[in-house]
């Protein structure tokens, strides 16, 4: 006999039914206990993965929010800004003498009554952003919006109503009760923190007026993804995150916490939670994975690391760049390595990848010219120029100290560049949660432009910025763009070794460059080893060579001389 088939585009919650019907049937009592996952996690990835669904999915934005039905299934790219603890929720129950379950949903699908037999479960709540900074071109809106508008249609919606009838027998009533049972707990773990960690405001810890609160920001939608089944250790703080799952919104349905029928209505101490779903939509996940730089990509060439194609993309790259920086080569070089730079190893307090670059020499009215252009030619897939640190990881900073004005710094400068140096030399940001302090890991990339040396930002590379000319009238082609931005994405993540024999090289010439400077040390030959990965990198190797370690040391020299 054929089973029936399931929807799990537009009627997602009809499949997790029937797949929590059939465990019941099959005498699994773990099912209604505890309500670990019965099958309807598989039965998603198949069709996402192995059947090619999600392509299906539409990733859920301010612009097609409201051309979505409700209940249905859709994706949430975002970054975990804040981790809201835990959700206790009656996710089974009895109606009459069948098991329902409320997993996935905000509110009950059957009328409860009054039966006895019920499971309260337990489920993690996330606040997710939009990642911050992310550059326009990682998305196709177009393509988003008319798969909406597609599979919302009055037609597919009527269908699937229909369909959902003819399989469950259901008809999906909606109580104006919501099953957060019983207070949230809050806690703290490791690579996350309590709700307080990343709030806007400290006010919102005191609760929050619907009426101060703005209608969705059409650059601008959090998200409350609901996580159910999945160890904690699987989702950090500031992780980039996709996430499919069923989406919950109900303009009209506010939650209300002074309701004292504690298993209808939550009163979670976050704020955040007990926004009203006009503000924040929920999503219920069913299926989460991290995201990497290749994942913001389209259309990217098939191109081996090592293929021979990889030095053009390279020198077209370098090329791009010493146009954009004035025909100053010494400076493209040193960009193209502080692109490609990256954690890759943490060693007690150092992190050993980094390469923050400082170019001095800019003055105001050179900075309205190229630092336009430099941050235009960021190709990496974040920007961030605003001065908030709760960035995720590969986010790319720009730091204007050109604006700076003489005077006084005052208790929150002091403590703003306190912080900004410590992101710089450890990459780390310390997180005040008003009781206590918690430093968390990051990788940022720094660019610092200005005057001088920066005396807030000491950076590991320090170059004098030399143009020579100021007209940039190259004209880059769509494709070549797709190739720079695939050729970043996936060096950065390339493995390196170093040969007894280029060890041998590399430390014979750290001796004798130690007995001509003797102000030389630690950190600077770290910074060499660090310059040495990179060159290779950029090539596409995946070891260290002497070619590649000459043109270290010849860029090391130019620099040098300019800073004299």
């Amino acid at each position: 006999m054929v089973g029936l088939p399931y929807d799990c585009l537009a009627n997602p919650l009809g499949a997790v039914r029937l797949t929590f019907e059939k465990a019941v049937a099959s005498g699994s009592d773990s099912v209604t206990f505890d309500g670990r996952d019965w099958g309807a996690a598989n039965l998603f990835r198949e069709f996402l993965f192995d059947n090619g669904g999600l392509s299906q999915v539409p990733i859920l934005n301010p612009r097609n929010i409201h051309l979505i039905q409700p209940n249905t299934l859709v994706r949430f790219r975002g970054m975990i800004q804040d981790m809201l603890g835990n959700e206790f929720y009656v996710g089974a129950y009895k109606d009459g003498a069948i098991w329902r379950t409320n997993k996935f949903t905000d509110i009950s699908q059957f009328p409860m009554g009054t039966s006895p037999d019920m499971r309260v479960w337990e489920r993690r709540l996330l606040y997710c952003v939009p990642v911050p900074g992310l550059n326009s071109w990682t998305e196709s809106s177009s393509e988003v919006l008319n798969q909406c508008t597609n599979w919302t249609s009055p037609q597919r919606e009527k269908r699937s109503r229909e369909d959902d009838v003819a399989v469950g027998d259901m008809d999906l009533q909606v109580s104006d009760r919501e099953l957060q049972g019983f207070p949230c707990t809050k806690k703290t773990r490791e690579g996350g923190v309590g709700s307080q960690s990343s709030l806007p405001q400290e006010s919102t810890t005191e609760g929050i007026s619907p009426s101060m609160l703005p209608e969705f920001d059409i650059n601008f939608l959090p998200c409350l993804v609901k996580i159910y089944d999945s160890p904690e250790s699987d989702l950090r703080l500031n992780d980039v995150f996709e996430f499919v799952g069923v989406l919950t919104f109900d303009p009209e349905y506010v939650v209300d916490k002074d309701d004292p029928d504690d298993l209808a209505n939550g009163f979670c101490e976050d704020s955040l939670v007990h926004l009203p779903p006009s503000k924040v939509p929920r999503l219920h996940c069913l299926i989460h994975q991290k995201l990497a730089v290749h994942d913001f990509l389209s259309g990217s060439p098939l191109v081996e690391p090592k293929s021979h194609l990889m030095k053009e993309i390279r020198e077209a790259l370098l090329g791009h760049l010493t146009a954009v920086l004035g025909n100053d080569g010494v400076a493209a070089h040193f960009m193209l390595l502080h692109l490609l730079s990256r954690v890759h190893a943490r060693v007690d307090t150092l992190a050993v990848g980094k390469l923050a670059l400082n170019l001095t020499c800019f003055s105001k009215e050179s900075m309205s010219v190229f630092g336009n252009r430099l941050n235009l030619a960021d190709y990496q897939m974040n920007r961030l120029v605003s001065g908030v640190l709760q960035l995720a990881e590969g986010t790319h900073l720009t730091i204007d100290e050109t604006q700076l004005q003489a005077g006084t710094l005052n208790s929150t400068g002091v403590e703003n560049a306190r912080l900004l140096k410590n992101l710089m030399e450890s990459q780390k940001v310390e997180y005040d949660f008003k009781y206590y302090k918690m430093e968390m890991v990051a990788d940022v990339q720094l660019l610092i432009l200005s005057e001088g040396k920066s005396n807030i930002m000491p950076a590991d590379l320090v170059l004098p910025f030399c143009p020579s000319s100021v007209v940039s009238s190259e004209i880059v082609d769509a494709e070549a763009l797709k190739a720079w931005r695939w050729y970043l994405a996936t060096l950065r993540s390339l493995p390196h070794s170093i040969n007894s024999e280029m060890q041998k090289v590399v430390e014979d010439d750290m001796v004798a460059a130690r007995q001509a400077d003797r102000s030389l040390g630690s950190r600077e030959f770290s910074r060499w080893l660090t310059m040495g990965r990179l060159m290779s990198v950029s090539f596409g190797e995946t070891s260290l060579s002497l070619e590649h370690w000459q043109m270290v040391k010849e860029l090391e020299r130019l620099r040098r001389e300019r800073l004299q």
